[in-house]
């Protein structure tokens, strides 16, 4: 070890809790025992190499997944101490192993910057796993122990000799404890892995998969300006190479990475230690005002906006905005609902300043740049005011004020929005149905007529003149875009209640693209489902079941028994069953059975949106020839 490098040993293991609890109370540490959880534990073991990563030592990191579904993360970094802890008089890596917030970041000294603040430790993989081997190379020897549940099987030993340094860490997930599934799902790691790399510049990450025999490798030089640019691969950007600002001050690093397209809408992805800041927080604000101010200042320096003219708004800077902003400071402190948001208050500052000067450099020497940039706020700027007299038509101004809900919208009697329900249903026949079957108190029932537009290609002011989508807003009662107020919806679950063929789901994709793009609140809160009407009506001598599915249909029909007689009805439409058969189908509470809509993946469904309702035809064309053979259930 060279002598500049930081220091790492023993002394540094600083002990804060025992391990007991975390095998009895699981979700406290790792947020569920769902898939979620179990993936968890892959981050925590990462989130250590990351550690080193950052610290300057480890640039190699390798993921693998095992046939027996177990885990093995390989890093070139120091290796975790070995020597005597002073304290607990065991060596350093069994206190890591087995000590609940025991590790090199507590305290100071041993990281100057870690992502793993936000986790737990490689404990609580420990005591979560029925089996963990670790291997560590340091000082010129090779180091292991096991563990079962925790509990090491043996002291420390010595099991080779080695001029290489690194720790490999291999666990075996506890079927006791993620009784939901213990299979890692390889496209979950896949994102984040390639999230990492992208966030860490010069890196490289491995993940295999040894089931399926898939391997990716990940290496960015580029780091988050690379990230700017793939997320923007599927549109049409306005200049080629994104602007990419990197400074430090304070012992805080900064990146900002960001590049305009021809698209309507804004995505800004911020991260403090590698961890997604989903809401925000300081580092965003500080981008945020700079590139307002910065924007304006130019725009009146060269005379694209008039002295008596008024200044261009933050959505109006943003609009076609894709932007990834990254710190990484030693002591973050997170906040908010879901503990992604970073509260510490110096931060704002220093992103604010260094990001505002490197964007002024980069106006002044990129005119023709600039100006594309400006027009488009400038033309974002003259929708914002159509829009906001087309916004005046969906606004109500209060819940009680049943004169200006649309005439289409059966609305339902109760007040109370957490028990109401609004269905929006294709067409005018199926409405006229439900609004027969619903349950009058809680349920309402909005027919559409035909399909919505593709708000992915159109702004705000166009959106609102479309008179299906400005009910719809009217009918919520939260406003939309800028305005939108969730403490405002009259219903707690919105239905989306379509055909089962492939008009029925392009409207529904219409619809979800609205509400993400929109209405996002709705889907994070999880108050949008999606109905699942039957495909299939079996009847014999008056019994009626219904199948969702053809498997269900001839599963239901081999339960009648051989040689009788009865009669299969398929389902083209909603429109096809009578009020009472719609509400003991799809509407009653006791029976139905709905998808509620969640976002675990903002990215990725940024992307789809854009792939499969954007301008451009080759990538949707390209995402049709990869999932074709995929397609589960094809009504044309």
């Amino acid at each position: 070890m060279s002598m500049n490098e930081p220091m790492y040993d023993e002394s540094q293991i600083q002990v804060l809790e025992g391990l007991e609890a975390v095998r009895k109370r699981p979700g406290m540490y790792i947020g569920s025992t769902s898939v979620k959880g179990l993936h968890h534990l892959v981050w925590e073991v990462v989130d250590n190499s990351i550690d080193e990563a950052m610290a300057g030592i480890c640039d190699h990191i390798e993921v693998t997944i095992h046939k027996d579904n177990s885990v093995t993360v390989v890093d070139n970094g120091r290796g975790i101490p070995v020597g005597e802890h002073a304290k607990m008089k065991r060596p350093a890596l069994e206190v890591v192993m087995t000590v609940l917030h025991a590790g090199g970041k507590f305290g100071g000294g041993g990281y100057k910057v870690s992502g793993g603040l936000h986790g737990v430790g490689v404990s609580v993989v420990n005591a979560l796993s029925e089996k963990v081997v670790v291997t560590v190379k340091r000082e010129g020897h090779i180091y292991q122990q096991e563990y079962r549940r925790g509990v090491p099987q043996y002291d420390v030993k010595i099991i080779g000799d080695s001029d290489e340094h690194g720790t490999t860490v291999t666990f075996h997930p506890d079927p006791e404890i993620f009784t939901e599934t213990t299979e890692f799902d390889y496209p979950t790691l896949l994102s984040r892995v390639r999230e990492i790399a992208f966030l860490n510049k010069g890196i490289a990450l491995t993940l295999t998969d040894e089931r399926t025999e898939l391997s990716n490798h990940f290496m960015y030089e580029g780091g988050i300006k690379e990230y700017v640019k793939y997320l923007n691969e599927k549109r049409e950007a306005l200049h080629e190479e994104p602007i990419y600002v990197e400074g430090s001050r304070d012992m805080m690093q900064v990146e900002v990475a960001l590049q305009y397209n021809d698209s309507y809408t804004e995505n800004i992805y911020s991260f403090c230690n590698n961890i997604n800041t989903h809401e925000g927080g300081t580092h965003e604000s500080g981008f945020k005002s700079a590139l307002t101010r910065i924007i304006n200042d130019y725009a009146r320096k060269s005379g694209m906006i008039k002295d008596n003219n008024s200044n261009l708004t933050g959505d109006d800077v943003r609009e076609g905005l894709t932007a990834i902003i990254s710190v990484k400071i030693p002591e973050p402190q997170f906040e908010g609902q879901t503990k992604t948001k970073l509260g510490n208050s110096e931060v704002r500052g220093i992103v604010e300043s260094l990001f505002a000067e490197k964007l002024q450099e980069f106006l002044e020497e990129n005119p023709a740049v600039s100006r594309r940039i400006l027009e488009k706020g400038l033309q974002a700027s003259r929708a914002r005011e159509a829009a906001r007299k087309a916004r005046e038509l969906t606004r109500r101004k209060s819940a009680l004020e049943v004169g200006s809900l649309p005439g289409k919208l059966a609305d339902c009697s109760s007040k109370d929005a957490s028990i109401s329900e609004l269905y929006i249903v294709e067409g005018d026949s199926a409405g006229g149905s439900a609004k027969q079957g619903r349950d009058r108190h809680f349920q309402a029932i909005l027919p559409l007529r035909g399909k919505i537009l593709n708000v992915e290609k159109a702004r705000l002011d166009r959106i609102l003149s479309n008179a299906e989508i400005r009910n719809m807003i009217t009918a919520m009662g939260t406003g939309v875009g800028e305005d939108f107020d969730i403490s405002k919806a009259r219903y707690h679950k919105v239905i989306i209640m379509t055909d089962a063929d492939v008009d029925g789901a392009h409207i529904r994709t219409l619809m979800l693209t609205f509400f993400y793009r929109y209405m996002r609140k709705l889907l994070d809160a999880g108050y949008v489902y999606i109905a699942q009407p039957p495909l299939f009506k079996v009847e014999r001598n008056k019994v009626i079941r219904y199948a969702n599915s053809e498997k269900e249909r001839d599963q239901i029909i081999s339960e009648f028994g051989a040689n009788v007689k009865y009669n299969v009805q398929r389902y083209k439409g909603l429109g096809e069953m009578n009020a009472g058969q719609l509400w003991e189908t799809t509407m009653d509470p006791e029976c139905r059975s709905m998808l509620q809509v969640t976002i675990d993946d903002a990215m990725l469904a940024d992307s789809l949106f854009d792939t499969l309702m954007g301008d451009n035809v080759e990538p949707r064309r390209d995402f049709i020839y990869e999932h074709a053979k995929s397609v589960k259930n094809l009504d044309v």
